[in-house]
C-alpha cells in the first residue's frame, strides 16, 4: 500500500517528458501498443482453438473412453497423471544436494565457477540486449544504417535454443516420471513470452540501467501475486525491503540530467513496458511454484514452458510475416546473426548456471551472485553505452542494493530460525 504511491509519482515526470526516437515513428505499426495486440491476436489464434479442444475432451470423459494411437499424446497434454509431489518444502525447487566428503577447495572451485558462469552468461547477456535493441546495424559514412525491430524475433531465438539445451538434458539424464497436464505449461510461457517481449521493446525507451533496477523492484508485485494466487503471508522486513526498493527506484527515475542523450530519456512508453514485464514476470514465477507441487525437475519445467513458448512465438511469427522478414535482416548483416546467436546461448546457459547454483549452494547464494551481476550490469552499461547517472540516481541504486542485500541476509536468519523450530510450529511463508 506504501510502496505503489512512491513509483507512481513518478510517472507524470515521466509523461512529460516523452520522446519518441526518429527510428520508431518511421510508421504506426512499429508502435509498441500496435505491436502488443498483433502478437496477442497471434497468441489467441492458438490459445483458443487448443482452450476449445482441451474443453472437448474433458466434457467428454476422454480419459475413460478415449482409445487409439493419439489416446496416450491427449492424456498427457489434457490431463497428464494428475499425481502431486506432498514433499516439495517451498514448491519450487528440489531439495538441494548437500555435498558429502568434498574438500574445502572443492566447494571454492565450485562457487568460483558458478559465480563466473552466471556473471559471464547475464553480463554478456545485457550489453547483446542493449546493443541488439539501439544500435543500427551496416551503418557507413553516407548511410546510417537500420535497426532491428521485432522483438518477438529475438524471444523466438531464445526459446528455441533453450527447448532444445533442456530437451537433450532430460534426453540424456534420469528425470522424475512426469505427471503434469501439459497444457498448464502454456500459462507459464504465456506471461514468460509477453514479459520477454515487454523487456526488448522497453530498451526503445529507457536506459539500460532504469531496465535493471525496474527488474530489482519486482519482489513488490511478486508479493502481490504471491498474496492473491498463493494466498502466502509475509514477514515486517520483506514489506521495508519493498519499500526501500521502491524508494531507491523512484529516486533514480525522478533524478534529471540535462544533459542526457535523448535515447536514454525515461518515457512514459518506457514505463509502461517495465510495468508489463513485472507483471508478467511475477504472474510467472506464481504459477511455476504452483506447477512445481508435481513431481518434476528445474530442467522438466523449462523444457514444458518453453515447448509452448516456441509453439505460440513461431505461429505469430508466421502469421504476420515476421519470421521470413527477420531472417533476411539476418542475411543482410552478419554481425546481426553472430549476436542474436549468442544472446540465445547466454540465456540458455544462463539458466543451467541458475539450475546448478541453487543445487549446489541454495537460493540464497544465488541471490547474492544475481543482484552483484545487477551492479555489475549497471557499471558495464555505462562504460561501454555511455549513459549518465546523478548523484541522486547514484544514492537511488545504491538504497535498492542495500535493500536487496537486506532481504538475502533477513531470509538467510528466517531459514536458520526454521530449523531450529519444533516439528508443530511453522514459520511464516516466504517469497
Amino acid at each position: 500500500r506504501f510502496c505503489l504511491p512512491l513509483m507512481l509519482a513518478s510517472l507524470p515526470t515521466m509523461a512529460a517528458a516523452e520522446e519518441f526516437p526518429p527510428a520508431l515513428q518511421d510508421s504506426w505499426g512499429d508502435f509498441w501498443l500496435f505491436r502488443f495486440f498483433v502478437n496477442a491476436a497471434g497468441y489467441a489464434s492458438i490459445v483458443v482453438p487448443g482452450f476449445l479442444l482441451i474443453q472437448y475432451f474433458k466434457r467428454r470423459n476422454y480419459l475413460e473412453t478415449g482409445r487409439g494411437i493419439c489416446f496416450p499424446v491427449i492424456k498427457s497434454c489434457v490431463f497428464g497423471s494428475e499425481v502431486k509431489s506432498v514433499h516439495q518444502e517451498d514448491g519450487s525447487l528440489p531439495p538441494r544436494v548437500e555435498p558429502t566428503e568434498s574438500s574445502t577447495a572443492r566447494q571454492v572451485f565450485k562457487l568460483a565457477f558458478c559465480a563466473a558462469g552466471l556473471q559471464a552468461s547475464y553480463l554478456t547477456w545485457g550489453v547483446l540486449q542493449e546493443r541488439v535493441m539501439t544500435r543500427t546495424y551496416g551503418a557507413t559514412e553516407t548511410d546510417p544504417g537500420e535497426k532491428f525491430k521485432d522483438s518477438q524475433f529475438l524471444v523466438f531465438m531464445n526459446r528455441i535454443l533453450a527447448f532444445t539445451v533442456a530437451g537433450l538434458y532430460c534426453a540424456l539424464t534420469k528425470q522424475p516420471r512426469h505427471g503434469a497436464p501439459m497444457y498448464k505449461y502454456s500459462f507459464a510461457s504465456l506471461s514468460n513470452i509477453l514479459s520477454s517481449w515487454c523487456q526488448y521493446e522497453a530498451l526503445k525507451y529507457v536506459s539500460f540501467p532504469t531496465q535493471v533496477l525496474a527488474k530489482a523492484s519486482k519482489v513488490i508485485p511478486v508479493m502481490m501475486m504471491g498474496k492473491l494466487v498463493s494466498r502466502k503471508s509475509y514477514e515486517y522486513w520483506e514489506y521495508l525491503t519493498a519499500a526501500l526498493i521502491s524508494v531507491g527506484v523512484s529516486m533514480f527515475l525522478l533524478s534529471s540530467a540535462p544533459n542526457r542523450h535523448v535515447s536514454t530519456v525515461t518515457t512514459f512508453s518506457g514505463i509502461v513496458l517495465l510495468a508489463g514485464y513485472i507483471i508478467f514476470d511475477s504472474f510467472t514465477s506464481n504459477w511455476q511454484d504452483a506447477l512445481f507441487t508435481y513431481k518434476m525437475s528445474p530442467v522438466q519445467m523449462m523444457f514444458g514452458v518453453n515447448v509452448f513458448s516456441c509453439l505460440f512465438t513461431v505461429g505469430s511469427l508466421l502469421e504476420q510475416g515476421a519470421l521470413l522478414e527477420s531472417m533476411r535482416f539476418m542475411a543482410r548483416h552478419s554481425e546481426f546473426t553472430a549476436h542474436a546467436v549468442l544472446l540465445s546461448v547466454c540465456s540458455a546457459c544462463g539458466q543451467l548456471f541458475i539450475f546448478y547454483t541453487i543445487n549446489q549452494f541454495g537460493a540464497a547464494v544465488f541471490t547474492i551472485i544475481m543482484t552483484l551481476r545487477q551492479a555489475f550490469a549497471i557499471l558495464l552499461s555505462c562504460l561501454i553505452y555511455g549513459h549518465t547517472v546523478t548523484v541522486m540516481g547514484g544514492m537511488g541504486v545504491a538504497v535498492v542494493f542495500v535493500a536487496l542485500f537486506l532481504r538475502v541476509y533477513a531470509r538467510s536468519r528466517m531459514k536458520k530460525r526454521s530449523k531450529k523450530l519444533p516439528p508443530g510450529d511453522t514459520p511464516v511463508q516466504k517469497v
